[in-house]
């Protein structure tokens, strides 16, 4: 089983990576983007059976070996290991999913950690509300006719929350 972690790893979800909530032991897993922080880093982990199979210069990559983004990759994580992100995540999920159910356009808030959808009510649409959104300077996508994906980074302050939730209000 093979899991691409570039989105849901690095504690995004609230655990480190999104496997984890359901239990899987993946044989194979990719990792990018939050790894290095914005440079251009991805790795490949690899079950023992797996990894067998792989004879010298199978599994290289353009993005593969270089100094900086390694250097980067491993300050990034040393530091999410510090400050136990996973938690943070998990913190800052609980306090934005709560203030969205206060907006009376939003009628579920779904997701895990800080990767979440705000289910709007049927009379808005998504894409419409993701342009006016963004107009007044908050960033988010919609991912289906109805629902928002908002994924703020992991250091967003409650007061950011805060500002992010009056400009929803202020649309819907």
């Amino acid at each position: 089983m093979l899991f691409e972690s570039q989105l849901g790893g690095f504690a995004r979800t609230g655990k480190w990576f999104g496997f984890e909530h359901a239990n899987i032991k993946p044989d194979v897993v990719m990792l990018a983007k939050a790894m290095g922080n914005g440079m251009p880093i991805g790795a490949l982990w690899a079950s023992q059976q797996v990894a067998s199979v792989f004879k010298p210069g199978d599994h290289g990559s353009t993005y593969s070996g270089t100094a900086l983004a390694t250097a980067a990759a491993r300050a990034t994580m040393q530091l999410m290991i510090d400050m136990n992100a996973p938690a943070v995540v998990q913190q800052k999920s609980d306090e934005l999913t709560a203030k969205l159910r206060t907006i009376g356009g939003v009628v579920d808030v779904r997701g895990r950690g800080l990767l979440l959808a705000a289910e709007l009510k049927r009379e808005f649409d998504a894409k419409k509300v993701a342009s006016q959104l963004l107009e007044l300077g908050l960033v988010v996508n919609g991912v289906t006719s109805h629902a928002l994906r908002l994924a703020p980074p992991f250091n967003v302050s409650s007061e950011e929350i805060d500002e992010a939730v009056a400009i929803m209000k202020q649309v819907l």
